[in-house]
């Protein structure tokens, strides 16, 4: 990589295509050597797309902005952290779906280990269900900003709404229809996306400025900064459970789960630092700060013109769109079996014969859309950002309740606990300090949220 990243122009970062070339010649070919069972729609590499797809969405084009303008230059370690913190989370949920064989990953992982709790298995699923809704949001949100601007408007809000409800539109259709089709689609959105982002990082690179190393070492924050950085960063690694819903529609699952979740961190963390280290090298910081999501766009614009443009802007677009498909697909599996419990409506359990939750598909992307309308961007962001490690600090408590089933070290079990219980507090601690009506807003929901699981446990006892 040092290589690579090494040369000075432009012209010589396309000497890596050829190798990039054999990469993705290798991974289509492992997509049709790898399956043992014909008969199921997804693979290894349509999973590790879906996870991908779920977390390279729009929270790494606006994530650089907040974190540079807390950490400044070390906004890449940050990162780094963050997906250190996302592999914790993910090591605790891969050794639960291979002990509990479930698809409902939280929902059903806390519900089979605190059987007799039946307030709390109700309050986790609304809460989790949600925070999968205002991601969905967040993603169509994201996309529609990008889009608008491609678009001479006097009506950029209106706009907004209108293309925030067709790309929810488009992909309910599509994974209404077909769970096949979606995974390809998933597949071609997903791959792209990351060569053209990593391309660009690339670019950046080999023009940057060498100084970003010295300015670095030269900048001092404390550590707790950082950490509160590395804390938030982690909404943009939600994502990779997505898999796990796909239980029942994976060839060979409880290896290929395994295997595409730790693959699609690895890979997200990699093109997160990649990225973050070539936009540090060639945009101001004040850029990035006052642009935020934008200024990928910007200094793609100075650097490589209108192509540069085109490439960040298309990367956004498809960084949206695949988080938008994987969302849908996995947390509507997710949807689906709560229903069943009766901890919402039974009728968005129901299936078709194809095994595709239809009914839930369309309630998750009109929730969405609901937030769209209703929500702030940052409350949006931050809602889905606590909830998520949450429900991550409890699915590392539960493996460390069950490390000797899941075949755990204790002391690894134990270490994933703290650490998300840190970066829970670090979180909390940044809201209550920086936006206290925010951080108001969140908690009236999850109190609502948490009502709404009242009635129904009630109901259904």
């Amino acid at each position: 990589m040092s290589n690579l990243f090494s040369y000075s122009h432009a012209d010589n970062f396309v000497l890596c295509i050829p190798s990039m070339r054999g990469i993705i010649l290798r991974i289509f070919c492992m997509r049709a050597t790898c399956r043992k069972n014909p008969s199921k729609p997804l693979g290894k590499i349509e999973l590790i797309a879906i996870a991908l797809g779920g977390m390279v969405g729009g929270g790494i084009f606006s994530i650089l902005g907040i974190s540079v303008g807390i950490i400044g230059y070390a906004t890449p370690i940050a990162i780094f952290l963050g997906g250190g913190l996302a592999y914790l989370a993910a090591f605790s949920y891969a050794k639960l779906t291979v002990y509990y064989k479930d698809e409902g990953a939280t929902y059903s992982f806390f519900k089979r280990t605190y059987p007799q709790n039946r307030f709390a298995i109700f309050s986790i699923g609304w809460l989790i269900t949600f925070g999968y809704v205002s991601t969905l949001a967040l993603y169509a949100y994201t996309f529609a900003t990008y889009f608008t601007t491609l678009i001479p408007t006097g009506h950029a809000a209106a706009m907004q709404k209108t293309i925030s409800f067709c790309i929810l539109f488009i992909f309910v259709l599509i994974n209404s229809y077909s769970v096949k089709g979606m995974g390809k689609i998933e597949d071609a959105m997903v791959y792209i996306k990351i060569i053209l982002l990593l391309f660009i990082s690339g670019y950046f690179i080999s023009y940057g400025d060498v100084q970003f190393i010295e300015t670095f070492l030269h900048e001092s924050h404390p550590l707790h900064h950082v950490f509160i950085v590395a804390a938030i960063t982690f909404v943009a690694y939600e994502g990779f459970q997505l898999a796990i819903h796909a239980y029942h529609e994976v060839d060979d699952p409880d290896r290929s789960i395994v295997f595409a979740i730790h693959w699609a961190i690895i890979c997200a963390t990699l093109v997160y630092v990649i990225l973050a280290v070539g936009a540090l090298m060639v945009i101001p910081k004040d850029v990035l700060i006052r642009d935020q999501e934008y200024a990928l766009a910007a200094g793609a614009t100075k650097f490589m013109g209108i192509a540069g443009y085109i490439a960040v802007m298309a990367g956004a677009l498809l960084a949206t769109s695949s988080a938008i498909n994987g969302t849908l697909f996995g947390a509507s599996r997710l949807i689906s079996v709560i229903a069943a419990d009766g901890v919402f409506p039974r009728f968005l359990s129901k299936q078709n014969h194809h095994h595709i939750p239809q009914n839930a598909i369309f309630c998750m992307g009109l929730l969405a859309f609901i937030f769209v309308l209703t929500g702030e961007l940052e409350t949006i962001i931050e809602f889905g950002s606590i909830t998520f490690i949450v429900v991550s600090f409890l699915m590392a408590m539960i493996n460390y309740k069950l490390h000797t089933k899941t075949g755990t070290h204790p002391w690894i079990a134990l270490s994933a606990m703290i650490m998300l219980g840190l970066s829970c507090l670090a979180i909390l601690y940044y809201e209550l300090t920086q936006n206290v009506h925010q951080m108001l807003y969140i908690g009236g929901v999850y109190a609502l949220l948490i009502g709404l699981a009242k009635i129904f446990s009630r109901k259904h006892t």
